[in-house]
């Protein structure tokens, strides 16, 4: 199939690519690079299958496609408050524009969306009938009602036009080519302990996440592309961590003398959050399979690896110097 990835050079994206790659698609990949890296899809630059569009989705282009996975926004707080209103000006018109991409060529389109719709959740797991607790007006309301609207416009675009879509609601995804300066607690950690920095936990560390490897959130985002279900479908690891554990398993891994350091909570933070999948299970066939203690250190090794690059390259000397 010919298959259009949004945000494809971003560290999600670039993951699905080399999947669909590997199994003989024509991709293309369509970013601005605001968070994404062309480091991250190196390997396909020049490969016959593969096309490169360096594009906004704030504004329309005009494509033939099969598939569209639409995965193009700043995910991290660090980056979607940057500039909160390019981040929901990217939700919504970018949303809008792929989904009159999809209806014009008749293809089928998974929006990404998250589990930021559930807001600070008052249910525990959430399942995908709960309809969230979000602040309209805070400062993480860009991108968590951003999602929500893309959300709308997916049903309403497949309820009045007949598109076919997809809706995954991505629970925290970790691994390799996770941004060093993402802002997201375990590239946080992974980035503070490789550096001797003391690791930076919020409130008591009481709060909690469940962290999913990019690999196994990889295979459901395709099984639900290519099933029978609309959704909104969980995508996440049921494993429930206290950010305290969180960190005490980074110092394992990395370097146990690295001190933890608290910090007052940020607003808007949410308390709990954990993917309740039983949608998953039951529609798509789907668990995550890779555990943290397996997860974790893939990603230190492949963090520890850039840090180096970085540090090496700072140590050469300039050619104008």
């Amino acid at each position: 199939m010919r298959i259009l990835v949004t945000g494809g050079a971003g560290f999600i994206g670039s993951h699905l690519i080399d999947r669909l790659m590997a199994e003989g698609h024509d991709v293309i990949c369509l970013d601005n690079f605001y968070t994404g890296s062309k480091r991250n899809i190196q390997q396909w630059l020049g490969h016959p299958s593969f096309d490169l569009i360096r594009h906004d989705i704030t504004e329309p282009i005009r494509l033939e496609v099969d598939q569209i996975y639409h995965l193009a926004c700043p995910a991290s707080p660090v980056h979607y408050q940057y500039n909160p209103v390019k981040t929901i000006k990217t939700n919504v018109l970018g949303t809008m524009y792929m989904l009159g991409l999809a209806k014009r060529v008749k293809a089928r389109l998974l929006l990404a969306s998250t589990s930021e719709v559930y807001g600070d959740p008052e249910v525990h797991p959430q399942p995908e009938e709960y309809r969230g607790n979000v602040n309209p007006i805070g400062i993480r309301s860009c991108y968590d009602e951003g999602k929500r609207v893309a959300e709308t416009l997916a049903f309403d675009y497949h309820r009045q036009n007949d598109v076919e879509v997809r809706v995954a609601r991505i629970f925290n995804t970790y691994g390799p080519r996770m941004l060093e300066n993402d802002g997201r607690v375990v590239s946080n950690f992974v980035a503070q302990a490789l550096r001797d920095k003391p690791l930076t936990v919020y409130g008591e560390g009481s709060q909690t996440r469940s962290f999913c490897y990019v690999s196994d959130l990889v295979e459901g985002l395709i099984r639900l592309m290519n099933g029978d279900h609309v959704g909104p479908v969980n995508l996440g690891n049921p494993g429930e961590y206290t950010i305290l554990e969180l960190a005490q398993a980074v110092q394992k891994f990395v370097n146990p003398d690295v001190p933890i350091k608290f910090e007052p909570l940020p607003q808007d933070d949410p308390r709990r959050r954990q993917p309740d999948i039983t949608r998953a299970r039951t529609w798509l066939g789907w668990e995550p399979k890779v555990p943290l203690e397996e997860g974790l250190p893939l990603m230190i090794e492949d963090f520890r690896r850039r840090l180096l690059a970085e540090g090496a390259e700072a140590a050469e000397p300039s050619m104008l110097s």
